[in-house]
């Protein structure tokens, strides 16, 4: 059975020794059959998973990516008979979960795939069960022999959570395929805190699938998480000059970034919910935005360009004609960026929309 993996708490700082370099001279067809039995099959559900395995893998990894279009909407997405083989060879796999990439379920079940799966939610601290699940993992590290989850048992905890879970009185609608879960914000990749504890995670699990380069896995995590802390750091700045200053989001991708900031998200959630859905806003939440935007307590607009509607060309046009910077944040990676270079764009048109 396909082995789900839960989210340990933050892993401590490991000293890693860069490897010695191999020595030189024409590879032998046995150098390259010893290369790729090394290589380890990672399968992303999105360029954003695919981006940060990469960054943790180097060169001792193959990763794949479902979508990697920014056209592409992975609530939405339908997958391939092409999808499920990729899937069917992988050794490890990254879903971001929470009802957000649905299809891998599908796919992980359908392709018979043994790898395990690394569900980035749940290295979320908004999670719900996501303290039990560190208890769990920390349960199962001190046992001698741990038992495996199994993909059938993982199902069900995620069915529990999406039935049960006490949020904030959001109502989703019923049959859009969404499963999302009521009052959790599914886009964590947009929370640094929880990419940096997904990477030292896809880290640690690299290590046992290739342990002859766990030193390597080690030593590029802490390099990207160095990364993160930079993206931090440049958060607290927009923090320190501009805290409590209220952003428009006509989709809720970017209120992780936008609170990490120390900003205030003014939008009313049954319009950022409505567009989520793909659903037509209230009329009086229509109403209430734009008066909102009107009224120019709104400093910075946020679009996702992967989704919108009617509503959501009115008010940006209302933003426009207010002065009020508007900007584009999407769900996946554009093209020719890494995980880090993109944030780091998102966080640097933050700042110089807040100072304009």
């Amino acid at each position: 059975m396909t082995r789900r993996v839960f989210a340990p708490l933050v892993l401590g700082a490991v000293s890693a020794l860069a490897l010695a370099g191999c020595a030189g001279g024409t590879p032998t067809a046995g150098d390259a059959t010893e290369s790729a039995a090394d290589t380890v099959s990672v399968v992303a559900s999105t360029n954003v998973y695919g981006s940060i395995a990469e960054e943790i893998g180097g060169d001792f990894v193959e990763v794949t990516s479902i979508i990697t279009s920014t056209s592409q909407d992975p609530h939405s997405y339908e997958a391939s008979a092409q999808d499920q083989l990729t899937l069917k060879d992988a050794q490890l796999v990254i879903e971001n979960g929470g009802g957000y990439d649905s299809f891998m379920e599908s796919l992980v079940e359908a392709s018979g795939s043994t790898a395990e799966v690394l569900t980035a939610v749940e290295y979320n601290h908004d999670y719900p069960g996501a303290e039990s699940h560190e208890e769990a993992h920390a349960d199962e590290a001190s046992a001698s022999a741990a038992p495996s989850e199994s993909a059938d048992d993982h199902a069900h905890d995620h069915a529990e959570g999406e039935t049960h879970a006490e949020g904030d009185g959001h109502d989703h609608a019923e049959g859009d395929g969404h499963n999302h879960i009521e009052g959790f914000n599914e886009h964590v990749w947009y929370d640094p805190h929880t990419v940096e504890h997904l990477a030292e995670a896809i880290a640690e699990h690299l290590g046992e699938l290739a342990p002859d380069h766990a030193v390597d896995f080690t030593a590029n995590a802490e390099a990207f998480v160095e990364q993160i802390a930079g993206l931090e750091d440049a958060l607290g700045q927009i923090e320190a000059k501009d805290a409590g200053a209220k952003v428009f989001v006509t989709e809720p991708v970017p209120v992780y970034l936008v609170e990490a900031a120390g900003l205030t998200n003014a939008t009313p959630s049954a319009f950022s919910e409505a567009v989520e859905e793909g659903q037509d806003v209230p009329p009086a939440t229509l109403l209430e935005s734009l008066q909102l935007i009107d009224s120019g307590e709104i400093a910075v607009m946020i679009v996702n360009p992967q989704t919108g509607g009617a509503e959501t060309t009115q008010v940006m046009d209302e933003a426009k004609a207010k002065s009020i910077p508007v900007l584009e944040f999407t769900e996946t990676l554009p093209e020719g960026e890494t995980y880090v270079s993109w944030m780091q764009s998102n966080i640097t048109a933050l700042s110089d929309a807040l100072a304009a």
